[in-house]
Formats: structure tokens, sequence, C-alpha cells
């Protein structure tokens, strides 16, 4: 994955946060490494990362404009283009939906780590080998994450929740939810509330968790 010419890794950067930004530069520098090109945001990378040809991206996962999920999007449609390039994810999130699907292809030179528990040059320098010598490197919270969404989703759900969440596949408002089960509305809120949490589903503003949730229950 190296620059023949000079045996180089080229990389580039997509990371929101300027301070943190230019440290990684720093730290790559100071590796051994070249960071051809930098952006703070996963579109501008994209725009430009056909013509730059790198070795390996190294993402934040939530950058601009919504923070929720751009820098796994991003590594995703990467892969897509160049099938050849590694991908290092450096995130103070998990994000776990869109992690398995880029890790269910199975075809290595992928590393998903969390930044407050990289401690040294060293270890960021070993992912960063270990990916692009075609291996994965995951943290293991981030293992720990995709297994359990590898099990039945509704197995954290109390008896309260999967009634609820089985008035809700019926079409139940808050409202009738409240009036089925002889509970008070504020009951029948927090309930959603921590099924949508414990479904991983995050606010998006609209309605749309609420059908997610919907989804999920009827796929058990």
């Amino acid at each position: 994955m190296t620059d023949a010419s000079n045996g180089v890794l080229r990389l580039v950067l997509a990371e929101d946060s300027v301070l943190l930004r230019e440290g990684l530069i720093r730290l790559f520098d100071e590796a051994g490494y070249e960071t051809v090109a930098a952006y703070g945001d996963a579109d501008s990378l994209l725009a430009e990362v056909d013509q730059v040809r790198p070795d390996l991206a190294v993402l934040d996962v939530r950058m601009p404009p919504t923070f929720r999920d751009e820098g796994v999007r991003a590594a995703i449609e990467l892969r897509r283009r160049q099938p050849g390039i590694g991908i290092l994810l450096l995130s103070q999130y998990v994000e776990g939906t869109y992690a398995h699907e880029l890790l269910s292809a199975g075809e290595g030179g992928m590393g998903y780590l969390l930044k407050d528990r990289v401690v040294s040059l060293d270890e960021l320098k070993d992912a960063i080998a270990r990916i692009s010598a075609g291996g994965t490197v995951l943290d293991p919270q981030v293992v720990r994450e995709l297994l359990a969404r590898r099990s039945d989703p509704l197995e954290a759900l109390t008896p309260r929740e999967r009634e609820v969440l089985g008035l809700m596949a019926e079409g139940r408002t808050n409202v009738g939810i409240s009036a089925e089960l002889f509970i008070g509305t504020g009951a029948v809120e927090k309930n959603v509330t921590a099924i949508f949490q414990k479904l991983h589903l995050e606010d998006s503003g609209s309605d749309h968790r609420r059908v997610l949730a919907v989804l999920t229950y009827l796929q058990r």
C-alpha cells in the first residue's frame, strides 16, 4: 500500500476538530507517514480522494453536517471506489450499524479505534502497520458493540418495554398505549425513550426512530 517510489505510506485525514487534525498530522509526520490531504468533513474528502489516491484513510466517525455517522459512510464509499485502500476509523464513538456493514465484507485492511484509548504513538503506528498489511484492528469496546448487535436486540428490553413496543407496532400513539396499559403518558414516554436507547436509535428530529423500533420488533 505504500508509494513504490519512496516506500512512504500516503494517507488522507478527515477530522472536524482543527486542533486534533493538526495534531494528528504532526503525529503521522513523526511516524514517517505522508499526510497528502486533510479535511474537516467527509464530503470534502470524497470529492478529492480519487485524484489523491492515498494508501490509507483516517476518518472520524461523526463529522459535519449531522455529526452522526458521516465518517463510517464515507469509509464504505471509499472501499467501493478504491477496494485496496486501508481504512482507520478513529473516533470517540462506536457506530455499530455501519461499522458492521464495513467489516462484514471480510476484506481486511480495516481498523476502528477509540481516541481516548490510543495512549501512545507506537500503538497508533502498530495499528496503521497492521491495517496496511491487510489486517484488522478493533478496539475491544467496538468488538463488544458489534457482538451485541449480532444477538436479539429486544433481549435488552424489560417486559413492560416489550409491551409498549408491541403496541407501537400496532400503530398506537403514546396516549393510546397509556389507555391500553392503564399507565400515565409520562410513563409511556419514559419506556419509549428507553426502547430507543436500548435499540441504539438516535434522535433524528423526526418520528423516524419510532418506525425503526417497530421494524426491529417485526423482524425478531
